[in-house]
């Protein structure tokens, strides 16, 4: 009387989340996970399916199933009371119920399912309980932390301390040898000559130093003399070179700051370093001191027996400035015979002017267009505009899956057809695949097709599509599997050529003389383009 395993599967029965709580291999998982589809009817209303062995209690979510595998003696009132606990801490922990959101969240939700069910029996728990254990939150744990933390930020507060004293001290140092060799020159050398004039030693001139004379003995004095050129006459400040620590040089290396920063510690010096770099490494600045980029994104979502379920374009053009004397101007756009466009000005443009003379320009003229900051693409928003529709000849790519299965294999022949409107770049087919052991064999394809086995899906790469290839195809089989397996299918692109056509017509300088000169970047993404 226990639960077998918990789990989370898709319709076709791929395995997303699966905890089990007895002895079980990886094949015997697989193999009651991937049968369960095939017992559940289509219009059956009960929440459990029994086959010889085990009872599947289940529970759809969105497009997923929460399935609990027990044995047939388990009491089904207590797995339903289990099911539908777990049915509600799934959404706490993966507010996003779709392959991708599970897949993200899976350890939490095994823990998860480990607090509710242990050794196949429930637990006496509720959703906050779950919540609580999971977090596994102490305070004195914390408080620990705290302590240690301060104790880590005490010490390297010491040995920063510690290191500005030694290079203190060596500065002084270096400022108290050079005072005594000065003190040397100016008033030293001036005792000893007077000191060696009473002792009747006479020199030959360069101040006391040379040959004398002691007593009628020829004497040779000498004075240990820096070394580069000096006199008794030089300057105080300007010493001699090659006397050890100098002022206003450092060492190349200090010993205690390199161990600072191997601990991780921000020394100021490397902070102006990586400053530069990044400067350096940051995005590529603009040529022209005016950028207008005009970007539209496009959400298409088509069925696949034929037809179109939703069709949305929403489009922007946004203005990117260097200097702030650039800023006083005005632009003006053509947005050409777009009869089902809704266009919406910013709040700080006058919509007057813009409605009578499709001009942009500040509701306040004294005052410029705001400065972007370098590498910021996005720049400053100025006209936003939107379109919706049902027509189906205004989908730039189309796309037709067919998968038949013969015998214990699944044949999949998918074209894309183009619109002559546009030609697409970097176009990216995404089909997703049932649970497979070995990549799918394609057959045919026009383009590149490759098997990310991580996002389980074949994507198919073509790197242009224009008036040479506005038809393709490709074909590929996989094991025996229902078609639904292979949908939604996804697909990006990216085009120079937009639905608006909003282009720009000229720039207006406010403050007299030659308007300052300006590019324009065109572009078309999709956002969410999906066959369903």
């Amino acid at each position: 009387m226990v639960v077998l395993a918990a789990s989370i599967i898709t319709k076709t029965g791929k395995a997303l989340v699966s905890r089990q709580f007895v002895d079980m291999t990886r094949i015997r998982v697989e193999g009651l996970l991937s049968a369960f589809p095939k017992l559940v009817g289509i219009e059956k209303q009960h929440t459990y399916v029994e086959t010889e062995n085990v009872r599947y209690v289940y529970q759809p979510i969105e497009s997923l199933y929460l399935l609990l595998v027990t044995n047939k003696q388990s009491n089904i009132l207590e797995d339903l009371e289990t099911l539908r606990l777990l049915s509600k801490l799934v959404p706490e922990y993966s507010p996003s119920l779709d392959e991708e959101g599970i897949c993200k969240m899976a350890f939490e939700l095994i823990f998860a399912f480990d607090e509710v069910i242990c050794l196949g029996h429930k637990e006496n728990l509720t959703v906050p309980l779950v919540t609580k254990y999971c977090e596994m939150e102490s305070h004195e744990e914390k408080l620990h932390l705290l302590v240690r933390q301060s104790k880590i930020n005490d010490t390297k507060d010491k040995m920063k301390q510690k290191a500005s004293e030694i290079d203190k001290s060596k500065i002084e140092k270096s400022r108290g040898d050079k005072g005594g060799l000065t003190s040397l020159n100016s008033s030293g050398l001036g005792r000893l000559d007077n000191g060696f004039s009473k002792m009747g030693i006479s020199g030959g001139g360069g101040g006391g130093f040379g040959s004398g004379s002691i007593h009628g003995l020829d004497v040779d004095l000498e004075y240990p003399k820096p070394k580069g050129p000096s006199s008794v006459d030089a300057p105080a400040h300007a010493p001699a070179k090659g006397l050890g620590m100098q002022l206003g040089k450092t060492q190349k290396t200090n010993r205690f700051l390199e161990s600072l920063r191997a601990e991780g510690e921000v020394i100021l010096e490397d902070v102006s370093a990586n400053t530069s770099l990044s400067k350096v490494s940051a995005a590529v600045v603009p040529t022209d001191p005016v950028t207008l980029c005009i970007e539209e994104k496009i959400n298409v979502t088509l069925k696949r027996d034929g037809g179109l379920s939703n069709f949305e374009v929403q489009g922007t053009l946004s203005l990117q400035i260097l200097n702030r004397d650039d800023g006083f101007i005005q632009v003006q756009i053509d947005t050409g015979d777009n009869a089902g466009l809704q266009f919406k000005t910013h709040p700080n443009i006058n919509r007057e002017l813009f409605s009578n003379q499709n001009i942009l320009g500040l509701k306040d003229p004294s005052r410029p267009f705001p400065t972007s900051q370098t590498g910021d693409a996005a720049g400053v928003g100025l006209l936003k505009w939107r379109m919706q529709s049902t027509n189906e000849s205004l989908v730039p790519l189309s796309i037709n899956c067919w998968p038949s299965v013969s015998g214990g294999e699944t044949y999949v022949s998918i074209e894309y057809e183009a619109s002559s409107q546009f030609d697409l770049h970097n176009v990216l087919i995404l089909i997703p695949l049932p649970a497979l052991r070995d990549p799918p064999n394609v057959r045919q394809v026009d383009g590149e097709g490759s098997y990310d086995p991580r996002r389980s899906c074949l994507v198919w790469s073509i790197l242009l599509i224009d008036s040479s290839n506005r038809n393709g195809s490709m074909e590929f089989v996989v094991r025996a599997a229902d078609s639904s397996a292979f949908f939604p299918i996804n697909v990006e692109f990216t085009s120079a050529r937009t639905f608006a056509e909003v282009t720009v017509v000229q720039i207006i300088a406010l403050k007299g003389g030659a308007p300052p000169k300006h590019s324009s970047r065109v572009q078309l993404l999709t956002d969410n383009y999906q066959v369903v």
